[in-house]
Formats: C-alpha cells, sequence, structure tokens
C-alpha cells in the first residue's frame, strides 16, 4: 500500500492508446486534478464536522442498501480513462468515469468487462460500479466483478490517498485490498481510481432456449457445469430455460448441435437474445416488473428448489436465484442459511428488516475495525450496509 499525502499525486500520465481514445489533454489532466482537489476539500471539511457525506456517481444504485442521510459527494467530476493497454488487458479509470464510455472504448479493440456489471440507467460510473460490486449474466463463467480488479486509490476519511495492489495480474503483497473495496458500497472512502482487467470479446455467440422445469433446470445446469462446454450464462424462468454458449466458433457450433439434437433446444435470434441477456443484466425484463420485494438469494448451485410463493427466476447454473415474494425476511434468511448461501433484499420492501444478511460477531467486528480504520469519523455513508458501519 502506498500513502499519498497532500492534495492528492498529479493524474497518471494518459497511455497513447487510451489518449486517442478518450481525447485526453494536458487540460484534462489539469481539470482532474481539480476536482480530485475538491473532493479531497469536502472530505476534510466533513471529518471536522462530523457531517455524514453520500458518495455518489451517477446514483443508478441509490436504491442498492439502506437509506440514511448525508451530504452528496459527487465523484463525476472526476473523470477519464488514465490509461488503457489492450495488449496487456489492463484498464485504468477515474471513478466519475461513465460505464458508457469506458465500455465504447473497449468495444473499439474488441475487449469487454466480462463481469458484465449492470448499469441500471445511463448515468452509471466506474466508480459505482466497483463500489456496488455487482455482476451481471456472465459471472459464473468468468468470474465476480472483484476478481477483475487489480489496484485501486482510495480517498479516506483522513484525506488520504491510499494506493493498493497495481496493474498486474499478480498482486501478492499483503492484504488484498483493493477488491475488499469491490462491494463496500463506499463505506470505507472514495474509490478514486480503479485498474480493471479486461478480456477479449468472444469470437462466437450463440443462444439456446428450451422447456423444462425448475427441478430438471437445477440438474441439468450442475449436470453441464462439470461438462467442458463453453456455457457464458443461463436464465431460467416460467419453464423456459436459455443457455447462452461463447468461445471460439468450432466450440460454439458444435455445443448448438449438441443441445439442438439431445434436448430439443431452438437457437433463438442474435437481436432477441442480446435482448433477453440485456433485460437479465439491467432488471428490464418482465420478471422483475411489480411492486413485490426482489430478493437476491445466492446460494450453491446444487441448493434445491425454494418452494415460496412468488415467482422466481434462475441465473448462474442455478447460483443465483431471484424471488420476487411477499415472505418474510427471517424466513427467507433461515432457509438461505440452511443451505450454506445468503438473502439480500435487493429492491423494495420494509428495509428495517435490513438489506442484507446478517453477520456474525467475529465478522461483523472484523468490518468495524476495517470501517474505523479507514473512515475513524464514521463519515463516508454510514449504515448503507449495516447499522453502526
Amino acid at each position: 500500500m502506498t500513502d499519498l499525502q497532500g492534495a492528492g499525486a498529479p493524474p497518471h500520465p494518459v497511455s497513447a492508446p487510451a489518449a486517442a481514445a478518450a481525447g485526453a489533454s494536458a487540460g484534462d489532466d489539469a481539470t482532474a486534478h481539480a476536482a480530485l482537489g475538491a473532493l479531497r476539500a469536502r472530505v476534510l471539511a466533513a471529518a471536522a464536522s462530523r457531517t455524514p457525506l453520500r458518495v455518489r456517481g451517477g446514483g443508478t444504485k441509490d436504491f442498492y442498501g439502506q437509506a440514511f442521510d448525508g451530504d452528496v459527494l459527487d465523484t463525476r467530476a472526476y473523470r477519464g480513462i488514465v490509461s488503457f493497454e489492450p495488449t496487456e488487458l489492463v484498464v485504468t479509470a477515474r471513478c466519475g468515469t461513465p460505464l458508457s464510455e469506458l465500455q465504447a472504448v473497449l468495444a473499439e479493440h474488441r475487449q469487454m468487462l466480462a463481469f458484465e456489471p449492470p448499469a441500471f440507467g445511463p448515468d452509471a460510473t466506474v466508480g459505482g460500479v466497483v463500489s456496488a460490486g455487482l455482476s451481471g449474466p456472465r459471472r459464473a463463467a468468468s468470474g465476480a466483478a472483484r476478481d477483475f480488479v487489480l489496484g485501486a486509490v482510495l480517498l479516506d476519511g483522513a484525506g488520504r490517498l491510499k494506493v493498493f495492489g497495481g496493474q498486474v495480474m499478480k498482486n501478492v503483497a499483503g492484504y488484498d485490498v483493493s477488491r475488499l473495496l469491490c462491494g463496500a458500497l463506499g463505506t470505507l472512502g472514495v474509490v478514486t481510481e480503479v485498474s480493471l482487467k479486461v478480456l477479449p470479446v468472444p469470437p462466437a455467440e450463440a443462444t439456446l432456449s428450451m422447456t423444462v422445469n425448475e427441478a430438471d433446470a437445477l440438474r441439468l445446469l450442475n449436470e453441464w457445469g462439470g461438462l467442458p462446454l463453453p456455457i457464458s450464462a443461463s436464465g431460467w424462468h416460467g419453464s423456459r430455460l436459455r443457455l447462452r454458449f461463447s468461445g471460439a466458433r468450432a466450440a460454439v457450433e458444435a455445443a448448438v448441435r449438441r443441445f439442438e439434437s439431445t434436448y430439443a433446444a431452438v437457437t433463438v435470434g442474435a437481436d432477441e437474445a442480446a435482448g433477453y441477456w440485456a433485460g437479465l443484466r439491467e432488471q428490464t425484463d418482465d420478471f422483475f416488473s411489480g411492486d413485490e420485494p426482489l430478493w437476491r438469494m445466492s446460494v450453491p448451485s446444487t441448493a434445491p428448489a425454494f418452494n415460496f410463493p412468488g415467482r422466481q427466476l434462475i441465473e448462474w447454473g442455478g447460483a443465483l436465484r431471484w424471488l420476487k415474494t411477499g415472505v418474510d425476511a427471517a424466513t427467507l434468511r433461515r432457509a438461505a442459511e440452511a443451505v450454506g448461501g445468503t438473502a439480500t433484499l435487493f429492491r423494495g420492501g420494509d428495509r428495517s428488516v435490513g438489506v442484507f444478511q446478517p453477520l456474525s460477531a467475529a465478522v461483523l467486528e472484523i468490518h468495524r475495525r476495517l470501517k474505523h480504520e479507514f473512515d475513524p469519523d464514521g463519515i463516508f455513508n454510514p449504515g448503507r450496509m449495516y447499522a453502526g458501519l
């Protein structure tokens, strides 16, 4: 970990590929440096007055987590792609960089964020993606958001810039704090900059659809998970199972032929398939409509079906169960805990029951110590994850 004192180190020089793609200039660097200084000044003032700060980018994930009060600390002025080396499969961007901007630059080089981060709106930022730590349909095949975080710069509660990790695939020195920040919902500080591993876009993709009940879908998904199949995403709802194959053209074509002949699967058109997977990622699919609370059940893929009233959608080979149900929180959390999983109140519902699965006393103490280390005055997003943190 490197600790940078003062108003903050000058932004890193932008590499030639990134400069060409993002239109970077010396003026852009000066603007970014001023924006970083303004963020630090706000943090120091808040710490001095013990004023809670609501760390916020585009606000597309305001719904996620516990509600709390605080002065908005808008990160969007500190934006821009710092460096991008396509041959190294690494990109570094500032927290306020629009996710759409980053994805457009990657697409020009046939590369992508393989964890398929949900944006939940056009104003999503890179900092919000990392702070929320959410992953899309490809997560079971490619890994979670935290698996792609190589390094990060954190503005802590004392106004210091702390540098964790780096821009390389291997980093084994000390605790992997950069990944710890992923999913912390801004409770430890402002993630001002992040380095992410990127991957090439697969040469070929195809989506298949088949009719199967829930029990058979779970059984088949677990069987297929142990086979050398190029499955990059799965989704089951209402007796319809969809699979996405991604990879080398020969492998995808062979898998399609096998599933068409063995399981009577039907190939879905490219536009329809893209719409379906985007609908799962961004929660615009019809399943997510309605006023019922939306629960996110993260469980082992081998967990049996949950027979709760309401609607259910299954992703990640059976490891992610979305429930639209009015069943009480205690019942859902007992069911998740019984199979070694967790239940999160993702949208809607009564937030007084707690959004996230309650922590054990030992784990809660670790959270408290981390919070005190990075945010001793408790100014960053207090209570957004758990009361008292």
